[in-house]
């Protein structure tokens, strides 16, 4: 069974919700990137979506913007990447991983062969921000030969009849994206958040969670009554692109995964 699919059956049997946390792989470089997840794992988060630095981060707003071009003056790689993972799975062999990615660097690196080295190293699925209809056709059969899921990304501007057509092949978990425009730290979720959730997660069985705008374990309680699950992002690399220290960067990124995770579970 999938990594993915295994935590949420256990999950929704213990009524518990997963801490999902993003980090730019290679901010500032790749063994920090390592280090990073090694230690939110430990601190907390259930799932990691390990992020592919891209040149147009048409999706991601200043803070993860910033970390990208941080990681690819370092001329950091999939296979890097890809690498990092294997030594990650090393220590943590049940948590769930997922590649986040444009379709670009997708594509550059080759998609049966994405897909094949990525089940290797230890990738569980991928996310793809801009992956287009006819893009899918290429990589679900790519994916789903590797036992690797797709994750079907839904933003609120998407109708009930868009959606339910999405959440079709919908595996894994399906990203919610809490509010319009691009990533980023904010102090509110929209008021009317809980009814599109509820609208959402009424389509499919498929385990649910929101992110983007996520920021302190207040939200990330709101928005995990209503999902399977809360994705933040921003608001880790952002704490710690503020902390030139290492290890103090570490610290603070742990107590904040630590705080997140004592709200949702």
């Amino acid at each position: 069974m999938n990594r993915i699919d295994k935590l949420f059956t256990e999950y929704r049997k213990q009524g518990k919700k997963a801490l999902v946390l993003y980090v730019t792989a290679g901010d500032p470089n790749i063994q920090f990137t390592e280090e990073l997840v090694n230690t939110i794992i430990t601190a907390g988060a259930d799932i990691i979506e390990i992020g592919v630095p891209f040149s147009d981060p048409m999706a991601d707003g200043p803070t993860i913007q910033a970390a990208s071009e941080r990681a690819l003056k370092n001329d950091i790689s999939l296979s890097d990447i890809l690498d990092m993972v294997k030594r990650v799975r090393k220590s943590h062999p049940d948590i769930p991983l997922v590649l986040f990615s444009y379709f670009n660097p997708v594509l550059q690196y080759g998609i049966d062969k994405l897909a094949a080295d990525s089940a290797e190293s230890g990738i569980d699925g991928w996310l793809i921000v801009d992956l287009g209809s006819a893009e899918e056709d290429e990589v679900i059969p790519s994916l789903s030969s590797h036992d690797l899921h797709k994750i079907t990304l839904l933003a609120p501007t998407s109708d009930g009849s868009r959606m339910k057509k999405l959440l079709k092949q919908a595996k894994g978990f399906v990203y919610y994206i809490t509010v319009t425009g691009v990533t980023g730290v904010r102090t509110d979720l929209p008021q009317d958040l809980a009814e599109h959730l509820e609208e959402v997660a009424s389509y499919s069985d498929t385990p649910l969670v929101a992110g983007f705008g996520v920021s302190t374990p207040e939200m990330a309680r709101q928005v995990g009554e209503h999902t399977d699950g809360v994705v933040v992002g921003s608001k880790l690399v952002k704490t710690v692109a503020e902390t030139p220290d290492r290890q103090t960067a570490l610290s603070n990124a742990a107590e904040l995964v630590e705080n997140l995770a004592e709200a949702i579970h």
